[in-house]
């Protein structure tokens, strides 16, 4: 184990949440002057710890705990008959691994994908800037996992891998496709990769039980949830 105990970590002021609009959030962030270590990162995502950009964070809230870490344990994943019919309509898709970098063509997916997706969220209006600030990090173990129907750019999993599992840091897709359900393919996808890798889990980030948005991590089970530092299973 890291000592984790000589880590510095700051908290943000409170400030408006972006998925509890009634609620004020606190942030806790990793000292970023804290090298990005893979296994400090893999034992801070057993804490609950996300990855945005050159940050490690997770919510910090005085009044509210309604962000639970969510992972999918990979050995113990049981597709379900509608997530058996996602993986054969996406069957044709060839998957290929790149280091994560800008290009125009990943930036028309992300731009098209959160006008059409989020243009109610605060990555609205999306730009360059933010698109390389968020995702396209000189890091060892990130990849850009894309998904392609002959040359078209169909996805991409933006995807940290660490000792202990896969980190599913971003996902943005064709949102013309709707019928192939893109972005939970990606997450089946990334179970199986998991297990190819001999991987524990896939990390999903933060499940909120009163948010529309999030209801969609719930569908894969068995899916764990971080509760009272403890790792559940959700019945």
């Amino acid at each position: 184990m890291t000592e984790l105990a000589r880590l510095k970590f700051y908290a943000t002021q409170p400030h408006s949440c972006s998925y509890l609009p009634e609620e004020q959030a606190t942030t806790l962030f990793l000292d970023p002057s804290q090298p990005m270590d893979a296994s400090v990162y893999a034992e801070l995502s057993e804490m609950g710890f996300r990855r945005s950009g050159d940050h490690l964070y997770r919510p910090h809230c005085q009044r509210c705990n309604a962000c639970v870490p969510a992972r999918i344990p990979a050995d113990d994943f049981i597709p379900t008959r509608a997530q058996r019919r996602i993986l054969k309509r996406n069957a044709d898709l060839a998957v290929l691994s790149s280091t994560p970098r800008f290009t125009e063509e990943y930036f028309d997916l992300y731009r098209r994908y959160i006008e059409q997706r989020h243009a109610d969220g605060d990555m609205y209006p999306p730009s360059r800037e933010q698109f390389s600030t968020f995702l396209v990090r000189d890091l060892p173990f990130c990849r850009f996992f894309e998904f392609r129907r002959g040359e078209q750019l169909m996805a991409v999993a933006v995807t940290d891998i660490l000792p202990n599992g896969l980190s599913a840091v971003y996902t943005f897709y064709e949102p013309d496709e709707e019928r192939r359900s893109l972005g939970r393919f990606a997450i089946l996808w990334q179970v199986a990769e998991a297990l190819r890798l001999q991987l524990d889990a896939v990390y999903l980030g933060y499940w909120i039980k009163n948010c529309k948005k999030m209801n969609y991590k719930t569908q894969y089970r068995p899916i764990e949830l971080l509760i009272n530092q403890r790792w559940v299973t959700l019945n």
